[in-house]
């Protein structure tokens, strides 16, 4: 994959000649003028490095650095600086810069500066494929979570997860086990949402022979089946009560009986469990046992929607459409900026599931080699979610509304993707002004960044 760095510096002369330096080089390049249009592009795209000028008008190279550093920790950022400004860029290097260099500049310096800043650890932490598996998130809430897991990942300290629905809860419980020196040992899952009540026990507990009508022969049940490894208790809250009060006796004697059996099994388990409720609430309204909750929030973890974190978009996005390509041996390169627009102003009621899903059906049924805003079923504005039944029900004032504001929004989308993006060029290409285009992306939901 080619490497792609963003420029950001107000001269123009500056902006084109390291362009096309970086380009000559085999850089994907994107240059920005300012900090505020370089955020826009960091929320847009996935990029390897950054190369920004110290002094700038509005947003500068030091508040472009603090930006990333809390937003894309690891993004390596490299500070072009005047002489008479050495020490503000030794300065940026103290906050985080990974490297400066000074105007004018040597074009082979830069080169070996790129080359070291986008094959460097953190340049590949960030990324973060591989070093978590399947979970990826760049933003600072979600690498303080990764910072959470190495530390607690070798302990058998209980931890409860807590999240939406297609956060990413098994993922975490996973890294948890995988990082810890029970690795080599069972990752065993039980959806306590899926199991009827009357199995509950005898699955989590076994049961002996003949314990009840179909009790055929002894069966272990999930602890012991995790013996020196991990147990993952999914949707732990819808636990029924009296299984609440089984558990947390095994939690505090670490010992407990098959169905039908009268000697005690000990065993040696690390408890993950995960819930999409809150379970602080149900604790405190009597609808899940309290001293339950106390013993699982040992360690706990949340993880944020999708919606909270929509910088991790673009990573999210590459890393489906990489899986998807070769699974459905498509060659998809991308999204346009508008359809980039699109998925980051989507609430996201389904996480980070709902984006994979997504993902896959727009891979397989895009017509080119890049995903288009249409390509994008059900993510539009409100009316366009009425099916053609609907629309021909309303009047006529609200039906040609209805109409208007689809090709409206269309003629947006296809504005900004023509400009990469970039709102004050799609306002001029529109005809309107920039305040009055921002107002149209609210709207309709395309909102700014």
């Amino acid at each position: 994959m080619r490497k792609r760095i963003l420029i950001v510096d107000d001269e123009p002369s500056i902006r084109k000649v390291v362009s096309a330096h970086l380009a000559r080089e085999g850089y994907d390049v994107v240059a920005a003028q300012d900090g505020g249009e370089a955020i826009e592009a960091l929320s847009e795209q996935l990029f390897h490095a950054v190369v920004t000028d110290l002094q700038m008008p509005g947003i500068g190279g030091l508040e472009l650095l603090a930006w990333c550093r809390e937003n894309q920790p690891g993004l390596p950022v490299v500070i072009i600086t005047a002489y008479g400004t050495v020490g503000s860029a030794v300065e940026a290097i103290k906050l985080g810069a990974h490297d400066y260099v000074t105007k004018p500049f040597d074009r082979d310096e830069l080169k070996g500066i790129l080359q070291k800043a986008v094959q460097s650890e953190a340049a590949d932490a960030r990324r973060l494929d591989g070093r978590y598996g399947e979970i990826i998130g760049a933003v600072g809430s979600m690498q303080r979570i990764f910072g959470l897991i190495d530390k607690v990942a070798a302990s058998p300290t209980t931890v409860l997860i807590t999240g939406e629905s297609g956060t990413g809860k098994e993922l975490i419980a996973r890294a948890l086990h995988e990082r810890s020196n029970r690795s080599d040992q069972p990752f065993i899952t039980v959806n306590c949402g899926a199991i009827p009540e009357q199995l509950f026990e005898s699955e989590l507990f076994g049961h002996e022979k003949g314990a009840f009508t179909g009790a055929v022969a002894r069966k272990p049940g999930r602890f012991e089946l995790a013996d020196g490894g991990t147990l993952f208790l999914d949707e732990v809250g819808e636990l029924p009560p009296d299984l609440q009060v089984k558990l947390l006796r095994v939690l505090q004697e670490r010992s407990f009986e098959r169905v039908g059996g009268v000697e005690p099994l000990h065993v040696d388990v690390r408890l993950v469990a995960a819930t999409n409720r809150d379970l602080a609430s149900d604790a405190h309204t009597g609808s899940f046992r309290q001293d339950l909750y106390y013993r699982l929030n040992v360690i706990p973890i949340a993880l944020p929607p999708l919606r909270d974190r929509t910088e991790d978009i673009p990573l999210l996005v590459e890393h489906f459409l990489a899986r998807f390509n070769v699974r459905l041996g498509r060659e998809v390169r991308g999204l346009t900026p508008g359809a980039m627009h699109v998925l980051a102003n989507w609430t996201w009621p389904g996480n980070i599931r709902e984006l994979e899903n997504l993902m896959e059906r727009s891979v397989l049924l895009c017509e080119g080699d890049e995903i288009q805003a249409e390509d994008l079923p059900g993510l539009g504005a409100p009316g366009d979610t009425l099916d053609a039944g609907e629309l021909e029900a309303m009047p006529l004032r609200d039906y040609v509304r209805a109409h208007t504001a689809k090709l409206e929004r269309a003629r947006i989308i296809q504005a900004l993707d023509s400009e990469d993006g970039n709102v004050t060029r799609a306002a001029r290409l529109l005809g309107i002004s920039r305040k009055s285009l921002q107002t149209k992306m609210k709207d309709y939901r395309l909102r700014e960044r």
